[in-house]
C-alpha cells in the first residue's frame, strides 16, 4: 500500500552531505552510460514510479488513467515527460562542480512543480529513490557500494534543493 509521508519526514531526510570530488566523477561515469539510453532509462523510472505510487498519476492528466504499464510505455506525453525529467538530471550531472548552477536549475524545477503543477514535495523523493533502484538494476556492475553511495548523496542534492524552492515560496 502507498504511503506519503508528511513534512516531518521532509524536515529528517533534507540534510544533504557534500558530494567529493571522486564521488561526482563516479556519478558522472554511470550517468553517462544511463544518459546514453536517456528515453528508455526514464520511462522505466516513470513507470515504476507510478505503478509504485499510483496517487502521483493524479499531477499528470495526459496519463493518470492509465494503469497497464505497457499502456503508460507507449504513452507520448509519458516518454516526453521522461525526456524533459531526465534532461534536467543530466543538467544537473554535468554542473555538479557549479553549485550555482545546480541550484538554479533544481529551483526552477522546484518552483515550476510546486506553483504550476502542485505537485507534493515528497514526490521528489520517491521519484529520485525509484531513480537509484532502476540505475542499480539496469547497471548493476557499475553500481558499487561506493557508487551507491554516491548516488544516494545525489538523490538528497536534488531533493533537497527542489524542496527549498518550495520553503522559498511558503516564506512568501
Amino acid at each position: 500500500m502507498e504511503k506519503v509521508q508528511g513534512e516531518m519526514e521532509i524536515e529528517r531526510w533534507e540534510r544533504s552531505e557534500e558530494i567529493s570530488d571522486a564521488e561526482k566523477k563516479v556519478i558522472q561515469e554511470i550517468w553517462s552510460r544511463v544518459y546514453a539510453n536517456c528515453e528508455d532509462v526514464g520511462v522505466s523510472i516513470l513507470i515504476r514510479f507510478f505503478v509504485n505510487f499510483p496517487s502521483a498519476k493524479q499531477y499528470f492528466s495526459q496519463f493518470k488513467h492509465m494503469e497497464d504499464p505497457l499502456e503508460m510505455e507507449r504513452s507520448l506525453q509519458l516518454r516526453k515527460h521522461a525526456r524533459r525529467v531526465m534532461g534536467a538530471i543530466n543538467t544537473v550531472v554535468e554542473n555538479l562542480n557549479d553549485s550555482e548552477k545546480v541550484s538554479s536549475v533544481l529551483a526552477l524545477v522546484g518552483k515550476a512543480h510546486a506553483l504550476k503543477h502542485k505537485v507534493e514535495p515528497i514526490y521528489f523523493k520517491k521519484l529520485t529513490g525509484v531513480m537509484l533502484e532502476v540505475i542499480a538494476e539496469e547497471y548493476p556492475n557499475d553500481f558499487t557500494p561506493e557508487a551507491h553511495g554516491a548516488w544516494t548523496k545525489m538523490k538528497t542534492l536534488i531533493y533537497t534543493h527542489v524542496t527549498a524552492a518550495y520553503k522559498e515560496l511558503r516564506r512568501k
